[in-house]
């Protein structure tokens, strides 16, 4: 059985070595303003630092060169591949066929992903990709079990295949969207996303044999969600998608947080390994209930298992999740008192927990007693203020630098 590779949203350095401690095989990452998540750019001395510690642990990077590029952003692509050709990542993800052909120039050593933003939903376009570079072509996320497995039949042998298993839907074609463009003046297929389809929108119907007279369709206080989706989850389905042969299972979330990270992650990690060490007792609901702590919308197969599904739509936009947060980082572990970057309130009596890499079931403990990190004074509670602020507490297990805490609310 073919182990899949587990591949990891980075949006910044401190991210990508969450993603690494968590279990991720390889990470992909932003090129400034040349990337779909223009926001979550990676500066050139991270992505330098990125590439190499990947490749000293033996785990991979790839970076994204994926926009719909205008003439005037060539000569930008061009220094771009110079030089990630130079600093040796493990691959590029593209979509645009100008792009593709300057890469092949530019970056002659690197090897060639296409993106979900190029639409391969077919194996004839797999194919079409294949002969004119690709290493890996990026599925669309819109395609079922059915279509997915003829893909994987008709390719050529040596061709991968990646494909979503989990994170945020785009209202479009494989994300390919003009609405933001339209209302905000900012284009996704340039990087500049404004989310527009998550949007809350007041609805106006016109009143029959009365032109001009407009009536609310009223939902709520909130407006009217009516593009926003849900998130992808197919943790369900991982057995299937596994044996299919499937080459890399992607996470989506470059703009989210560490501790996003760290927990969707590490399920599909353990979730992983658990099914390639006993096939026959994989149960998919221990994961899923993982995955709950850190959702804050509600989940969706999409098209998956059934093309014509229409539970993927967050009609109540995006919600934050009632039970947990955001607790902390671990920045000094020691037997007395370990240094927390904190990120959300934490006070004496809260019920935390440290999440394991390599295990499913955190560990729980209650914070007994908090200690100002410059005075070392007992405090009672902490407020985050300024980035990096921190916080000692004493950690009832020998945690590691780097390891994620969450708090129950």
């Amino acid at each position: 059985m073919k182990i899949p590779e587990l591949l990891a949203p980075a949006g910044s350095f401190e991210k990508a070595k969450t993603a690494f401690r968590y279990g991720a095989d390889a990470v992909y990452c932003g090129t400034g303003s040349l990337s779909l998540r223009s926001r979550a750019e990676v500066n050139n001395d991270d992505l330098a630092k990125t590439i190499e510690y990947a490749h000293s642990i033996g785990k991979k990077v790839y970076a994204t060169i994926n926009i719909y590029a205008w003439d005037e952003y060539y000569e930008e692509i061009k220094k771009q591949a110079e030089m990630l050709n130079t600093l040796k990542v493990d691959g590029i993800i593209a979509s645009d066929g100008g792009v593709i052909e300057v890469l092949k120039e530019y970056a002659p050593d690197v090897e060639i992903h296409v993106s979900t933003q190029a639409n391969t939903v077919s194996y004839h376009s797999a194919n079409f990709w294949y002969k004119n570079g690709a290493k890996r072509v990026i599925l669309g996320r819109e395609m079922n079990r059915e279509q997915i497995r003829e893909i994987m039949k008709n390719k050529p042998e040596d061709l991968e295949v990646e494909m979503f298993v989990h994170g945020a839907i785009c209202f479009g074609y494989s994300g390919r969207c003009f609405l933001s463009d339209f209302l905000a003046s900012r284009s996704a297929n340039l990087g500049d996303c404004a989310q527009s389809c998550r949007w809350a929108y007041n609805v106006y119907v016109e009143e029959h044999n009365k032109p001009g007279n407009l009536m609310p369709v009223e939902y709520d206080e909130k407006g009217t969600y009516i593009f926003s989706s849900k998130d992808l989850c197919l943790i369900e389905n991982l057995p299937e998608i596994i044996d299919m042969g499937i080459d890399s299972l992607k996470i989506e979330g470059r703009l989210k947080t560490e501790y996003y990270l760290a927990v969707v992650v590490n399920t599909y990690r353990t979730a992983i390994d658990s099914y390639l060490k006993n096939p026959n007792e994989y149960d998919y609901s221990v994961y899923l209930n993982e995955l709950e702590k850190t959702k804050t919308r509600g989940l969706t197969k999409f098209y998956f298992e059934d093309r014509n599904n229409k539970d993927f739509q967050e009609y109540d936009g995006k919600q934050y999740n009632p039970n947990y947060e955001f607790g902390g980082k671990v920045i000094k572990y020691d037997e007395g008192k370990s240094i927390i970057e904190i990120k959300n309130k934490l006070k004496v009596g809260d019920t935390m927990e440290i999440l394991l890499p390599g295990e499913i079931e955190p560990f729980k403990f209650e914070i007994q007693e908090l200690w100002d990190t410059e005075t070392d004074e007992s405090v009672e509670c902490v407020n985050p203020g300024k980035a990096g602020q921190s916080i000692k507490m004493h950690l009832p297990i020998k945690c590691e630098d780097g390891w994620i805490i969450r708090r129950k609310k």
